[in-house]
């Protein structure tokens, strides 16, 4: 993922010279690394055994993302250019074909 998005941060914001990342996995969605997020989080504890950690986890993780990736958006609508155009030729944030 950082090589085909090195602008990654832990911060939603927009950096000087940024571009819209439009290869790779950001091809098909838009935040594929919340995918792989959410992939790990529900694999983890299956791998651990603990079964009773997927229901609390699981939801409490995607309502977290579901608000981050709404405020990341607002603000890449807003500051990144070229943003919204991305967004209407890739349409899908998480999973293709549903969300």
């Amino acid at each position: 993922m950082f090589k085909e998005n090195s602008y990654t941060s832990r911060i939603i914001e927009v950096e000087k010279g940024q571009k819209v990342t439009t290869t790779g996995p950001y091809s098909i969605i838009r935040h594929p690394m919340y995918t792989g997020i959410i992939l790990m989080y529900i694999f983890m504890p299956l791998a651990l055994g603990s079964y009773l950690a997927l229901l609390f986890f699981i939801p409490l993780l995607v309502g977290i993302l579901f608000f981050r990736i709404h405020n990341e958006e607002e603000v890449l609508l807003r500051d990144l250019k070229g943003y919204k155009e991305y967004t209407e030729k890739v349409r899908y944030r998480l999973i293709p074909h549903v969300w």
